[in-house]
């Protein structure tokens, strides 16, 4: 087989040498972070509900969820939520296979009331977030290009593209590493930090700021004091996480709407400003790659919950990002990398209309002294393009 695989040099610096870097992530408990999560993890739940029952995945997609912020009244040794939030599971999934009806609605419900218990666990089920599930039967032009055939490779379900680019920047790590220690490591021993961390990144030169908002947990602080001493201990633990990674000047700053003369801090009763007017939806928070970038190409496609198994604005974006990180570990002298695959619907996903690879080189380094095994690893890669429909099911991949 012959993929159009083409290498050419990337007709800019290099991100990390650019004179103005922003970058984003959206934590897991923000409200667009919580429509991509339960998106995920309702699609995982439908994939393995279709093989236990049937054998193989069948046509669904889950990327339409949508959040509607509640209301809530936050204070100092803990407060309460008014009006719930409201979530909504939208949709398509094959209901009923050779005569047999799928429990797909009570699957998404039960893969809901799963996932929002271990990311926001300040959130009581039925009283402080309400789940609705509304999954329509799928089209069946796209059923069809699904595939009945499991032997050979899917078909892509649209013509669209998928972007990803390698290795991340400093800034880039630094502001993923932040918000991913913050809601593990640094949350293990600190109740009081809510899920819904924002941390964004803004490289000038070299001096690295770092803007965290973070919300904080109302029943685990007893007044102002707390709180402060709770914004600072944030600062100073995203401080020494940032200077572990770089040598460049870093400033961090927690929470910098807080108006402590008007008694107005970011405070919550379930740590997600979703309790009180912020509303989510898939596909609106962190790219695939985990990271929003605009010093970068980037999707616009919502790539939590779509479909594993052939729909391109979840595959393409998460095989260009892994196919970008492979190349830059495996061969070296490249300091800058992006990868955009697209496809043509009806195409075997194995065989993208173009995958296109360009990069920036170090210096010394031409590209045609490293261009055969540029292709020969997004060859292979593409080759077990399958691989990725398995991880994902698996949840060994992160989509946002």
């Amino acid at each position: 087989m012959s993929r159009n695989i083409q290498v050419s040099r990337l007709d800019r610096r290099a991100v990390e040498d650019q004179e103005v870097e922003i970058v984003e992530r959206k934590g897991v408990g923000h409200p667009d972070s919580i429509s991509d999560g339960i998106a995920e993890s309702v699609s995982r739940a439908l994939s393995k509900l279709y093989l236990d029952r049937v054998g193989k995945v069948l046509h669904y997609n889950t990327d339409e969820t949508q959040l509607v912020a509640g209301t809530a009244a936050p204070e100092f040794g803990g407060g309460e939520v008014i009006e719930p939030i409201y979530i909504l599971i939208v949709g398509r999934a094959t209901k009923e296979y050779e005569g047999a009806h799928l429990p797909v609605d009570s699957t998404a419900l039960a893969a809901a009331r799963e996932y929002l218990a271990e990311t926001v666990p300040e959130l009581e089920y039925g009283t402080d977030v309400i789940v609705d599930v509304k999954l329509g039967e799928g089209s069946g032009d796209l059923q069809d290009v699904f595939g009945e055939d499991e032997k050979r490779v899917p078909m892509a379900n649209d013509t669209s593209f998928g972007v990803g680019h390698a290795p991340r920047t400093e800034t880039e790590q630094i502001v993923y590493d932040a918000e991913r220690e913050l809601n593990t490591t640094y949350y293990a021993e600190h109740p009081e930090l809510g899920p819904d961390v924002k941390v964004m990144g803004k490289r000038e030169g070299d001096r690295i700021d770092i803007t965290v908002a973070a919300a904080m947990v109302d029943r685990h602080l007893d007044g102002l004091e707390a709180y402060d001493d709770a914004v600072e201990s944030v600062r100073e633990f995203v401080t020494d996480l940032a200077r572990d990674r770089t040598n460049r000047e870093v400033v961090v700053d927690v929470n910098t709407a807080d108006d402590y003369e008007e008694d107005s801090v970011y405070l919550t009763v379930t740590g997600t400003s979703a309790e009180m007017g912020d509303d989510g939806s898939v596909g609106r928070g962190n790219r695939a790659n985990g990271l929003i970038t605009p010093n970068r190409p980037m999707s616009m496609e919502a790539t939590s919950g779509k479909n594993p198994v052939n729909h391109i604005g979840k595959i393409y974006n998460l095989l260009s990002t892994e196919i970008a990180e492979s190349v830059t570990a495996r061969v070296d002298g490249i300091r800058d990398l992006q990868v955009r695959l697209l496809s043509q619907i009806g195409r075997p996903i194995d065989e993208p209309h173009v995958a296109d690879v360009q990069l920036v080189t170090a210096d010394g380094v031409d590209i045609a002294d490293i261009e055969d095994d540029v292709i020969a690893i997004v060859d292979e890669e593409l080759a077990d393009v399958t691989g990725v429909t398995k991880r994902v099911i698996e949840g060994d991949v992160s989509t946002f």
